[in-house]
């Protein structure tokens, strides 16, 4: 009815529709507005919105532009999280920022929404309450454990990897903080490329279903055994 209606606007201009979480709609629905889209395209314009667009149909996807973006570096994530808790008068650290940023992956809301969770709960941002509320593996201690590894020193790796199976984290909860410690991790470049190909193989393992503490700890050898082949 919207794409229907008719205004009075200056030459060039159009009405838009703007459709966020289109990858969501059925197919059904987006064949329906493929219709509406061909009928009034000469005076509305469609902006569709989504996180994986190989859910749009093709007919859809041949009538737009494709735009993608990248996730938000994380200087850009800490600018505006230090803004926020400025204006709202946070009580926060330094380390707790960090680890706002860290848990973000890239994603704005997310650290947005992190932050505010945290100061709700305890009032005070710091790294431990940041992973609290996360219920995430503690990066400090998957980073020790990666670097155990990078010094050959598989039994006291581990222990790490096994106090944090009895904490609960599961293994697909560890793999993801494995990867994102592994990229910053400040051991020789062509150790850290076999490291981040080892976490990779026992990533597919894990989708597969392989997602047994022993595999965990499979990784682990296998990264000491890169380590001593260096």
């Amino acid at each position: 009815m919207f794409a229907q209606k008719r205004v009075n606007l200056a030459k060039g201009k159009h009405k838009i529709i703007i459709l966020d979480e289109a990858d969501s709609m059925t197919d059904g629905a987006q064949q329906a507005l493929r219709r509406t889209m061909e009928i009034y395209s000469n005076t509305t314009r469609f902006a569709l919105a989504c996180n994986t667009s190989e859910k749009i149909i093709e007919p859809i996807q041949s009538r737009c532009a494709m735009l993608r973006y990248g996730k938000l570096s994380d200087a850009q994530i800490l600018a505006k999280i230090i803004e926020v808790c400025q204006k709202e008068d946070v009580s926060h650290t330094d380390d707790g920022l960090e680890a706002i940023v860290f848990t973000a992956q890239g994603d704005m809301r997310q650290a947005l929404n992190n932050l505010q969770s945290t100061y709700n709960g305890f009032g005070h941002v710091n790294s431990e309450n940041v992973f609290k509320v996360c219920d995430e593996p503690h990066p400090l201690l998957v980073k020790e454990m990666l670097e155990l590894c990078a010094q050959g020193k598989i039994s006291k790796a581990y222990g790490i990897m096994e106090h944090l199976w009895k904490m609960g984290y599961s293994a697909e909860d560890l793999i993801s903080n494995i990867f994102r410690v592994c990229t910053n991790l400040s051991i020789e470049e062509p150790l850290k490329l076999d490291f981040i190909k080892e976490i990779g193989i026992t990533h597919l393992g894990i989708v597969d279903g392989i997602n047994s503490l022993l595999q965990m700890n499979s990784l682990l050898a296998r990264l000491c055994q890169k380590t001593m082949q260096k």
